[in-house]
């Protein structure tokens, strides 16, 4: 169990720290350039994005360290993770090119990517733990609705 815990906590880390780096690039742009930007009705404010994100990040962790304690010499577990890995770089890299770019149209096939990138981890998570896969499913809802936030933007603009 405490190595269990331990696996979490590092993952947890990981992902908090991946989610703060980010928060630089969204806050180098969100209080001048977003805020010139037309957005749909069904767009949040923005106090709402940091306490959702930083939930999302701490699932994911819980979810990536029951995946890593199943032991990561097991292909299924690497193979999970990869995926894991993978999909948390497209995640940091939408907030780089959506806000520090300043580029929705290009944020738009980021976050497309990390959809796709995100169901075969959810799918690859449900082989070695069924747990771990639910902790994704608010991530992945998520993901989802910002792809439709990101896409009216990108139109709308």
């Amino acid at each position: 169990m405490k190595k269990k815990l331990t696996y979490i906590a590092i993952a947890v880390s990981v992902c908090l720290l991946v989610g703060f780096l980010s928060g630089f690039a969204t806050q180098s742009s969100v209080n001048d350039w977003f805020v010139t930007l037309n957005k749909p009705s069904f767009n949040p404010p923005n106090w709402v994005f940091a306490p959702v994100w930083t939930l999302l990040y701490i699932l994911m962790g819980v979810a990536a360290g029951l995946v890593w304690s199943k032991g990561f010499h097991h292909l299924w577990v690497k193979t999970a993770l990869y995926h894991f890995g993978f999909q948390l770089l497209i995640n940091a890299s939408w907030s780089l090119v959506f806000f520090g770019l300043k580029k929705p149209f290009w944020g738009l096939v980021v976050i497309i990517s990390l959809l796709i990138l995100l169901v075969l981890t959810i799918r690859w998570f449900r082989i070695v733990s069924k747990t771990a896969a639910w902790l994704l499913v608010p991530y992945f809802l998520w993901v989802c609705f910002a792809t439709a936030l990101n896409y009216k933007i990108w139109e709308l603009n």
